[in-house]
């Protein structure tokens, strides 16, 4: 039987649990983690905005 080799295996996605033990992180592993939760608020801010853009643009429009 043949041994499997680590870089074979799929890498597992870094993810993020709110209220996660960070205790065994590394210093690297938190900014890392930091910058992913920075690109998910853009992305949900952007989402926000797009929203907004829309209720805005409807209430004007049924205002006439």
């Amino acid at each position: 039987m043949a041994a499997i080799d680590p870089d074979d295996l799929p890498k597992k996605k870094i993810t993020h649990e709110l209220g996660q033990d960070l205790a065994l992180l590394s210093v690297g592993e938190l900014a890392e983690r930091i910058g992913l939760l920075r690109q998910e608020i853009a992305r949900l801010e952007a989402e926000m905005a797009r929203k907004r853009a829309s209720q805005t643009a409807a209430a004007t429009f049924f205002k006439k």
